[in-house]
């Protein structure tokens, strides 16, 4: 039979005395009942300070522990509650398990390596829990390293930007460091009260230290980094500005499709007998991907596609050439690129197309932080890496019912802090 000190490490509980381990025949489990230390006893279990004895609780409870082997392992121990006087009545703090949870240390922190290394599944059936367990168990884990950790430490340059997480415009806004690439924070909303929460935690000395903020044309970032931060040089997102020339394109490929179908011999019937596009505008069909790639993306048939509209369509390729012709100012950047886009300006005012003429406008407006952006090679092209791994995290969190606990997994697992597996310290 293995000695008091090897259970206690095989269980994770070390810090504590074990007295007596058994099988639970009935329930097919192993219980490990254990006592806390004198040193450790009557402490809060929120703040960690000794405090006098309240009284004894609800008796004696238990702790899931990591399974032995395949046997599912408890920890028991009784659980009396003391009286801070910061905190009031609560449970006494055991050197196990973190105040609240119904696990060890040791099972939570697998848990949350687990979740940020593997799929759900995995985690769920490996570890014989349900997936909303697993989100309080990295809500638990998260909120232990940022009182250990800085995530807001040496901030200069940051990326600002929303995504959806969830039907009915439910939003995060995130907020990236460019200069390590970790995500940094992120909460519900996407408004200037949920950015001014950001600027709250960071506090004025931090916030006056941020020198570049990149973000999307939106007025409410505009306006809070111009509140919190004055002296940040802020970037418009070269991402962001392409495709508002993809955006005009593409109106102005629907105004050449719906007049086409207007024409004589510009509508037919399908198989069924249903109307349908003939002609010209048939051809035009499906042309949307050849406009929006790149040029050196297309592919033969979207290159053939792309010169028959040259040929038959000159407004719809001239439209098409405004919007390569800013995403190349963009990929010229500097000066070079500013110049550029002087030129294209010049040159949407003049296209007659109302939609780029429209854009122009809507650019100039913008001009500052787009010429910061060309200027400083800045971009939120981090961050919308950032929200591609946070959509793959969003579905996997898709039955967590709170947004903290989706919240606490993409901060695990893109923050720079990402939990260890407990007791590696011998490899």
């Amino acid at each position: 039979m293995p000695s008091a000190r090897v259970w206690g490490r095989l269980l994770g509980v070390h810090t504590a005395v074990v007295e007596t381990v058994r099988f639970d025949e009935h329930e097919q489990v192993l219980i490990a009942e254990v006592r806390v230390r004198k040193r450790d006893r009557y402490r809060c279990g929120a703040c960690g300070r000794r405090c006098p004895g309240y009284d004894t609780g609800q008796g004696r409870r238990r702790w899931r522990a990591l399974d032995m082997g395949t046997v599912q392992a408890f920890v028991e121990a009784d659980a009396p509650r003391v009286a801070c006087a910061e905190h009031g009545v609560v449970v006494a703090m055991v050197p196990w398990a973190r105040h609240g949870a119904g696990h060890t240390r040791v099972f939570d922190d697998t848990v949350a390596w687990l979740a940020t290394t593997s799929s759900k599944t995995t985690v769920r059936q490996l570890m014989r829990i349900a997936w909303p367990t697993v989100g309080s168990i990295i809500t638990r884990v998260r909120a232990d390293i940022d009182a250990e950790v800085d995530r807001f430490a040496g901030l200069r340059r940051i990326g600002i930007d929303e995504i959806s997480y969830k039907k009915h415009h439910k939003y995060l806004t995130i907020v990236v460091d460019h200069d390590t690439g970790r995500l940094v924070w992120a909460a519900p909303g996407n408004d200037k009260a949920t950015l001014r929460r950001f600027f709250d935690l960071l506090g004025p000395a931090r916030s006056a230290q941020i020198t570049h903020v990149s973000a999307d044309a939106a007025a409410w970032i505009a306006s809070v980094v111009e509140q919190r931060c004055p002296a940040a040089v802020r970037c418009a997102d070269a991402f962001h500005v392409v495709q508002w020339a993809t955006a005009a394109l593409d109106e102005v490929r629907r105004q050449t499709w719906r007049a086409l179908r207007a024409q004589p011999g510009g509508t037919g019937a399908d198989r069924r007998g249903r109307p349908a596009s003939a002609g010209p505008a048939q051809q035009l069909k499906r042309s949307r991907w050849a406009l929006w790639k790149n040029p050196e993306d297309l592919t033969e048939k979207q290159q053939t596609k792309l010169a028959w509209i040259a040929k038959t369509e000159p407004r719809l390729h001239r439209a098409y050439l405004l919007k390569e012709g800013l995403r190349l100012v963009f990929a010229v950047s500097g000066d070079d690129g500013k110049h550029a886009l002087d030129r294209w300006l010049s040159w949407a005012a003049r296209s007659r197309i109302p939609e780029f003429v429209k854009l122009g406008r809507t650019i100039r407006a913008e001009l500052a932080p787009i010429h910061a952006s060309l200027e400083h090679g800045l971009s939120n092209a981090l961050i919308e890496s950032t929200n591609t791994k946070i959509r793959l995290l969003t579905r996997m969190a898709f039955e967590f019912k709170r947004p903290d606990a989706l919240i606490s997994l993409a901060l695990l697992a893109l923050g720079g802090y990402r939990p260890e597996l407990p007791d590696r310290t011998h490899t």
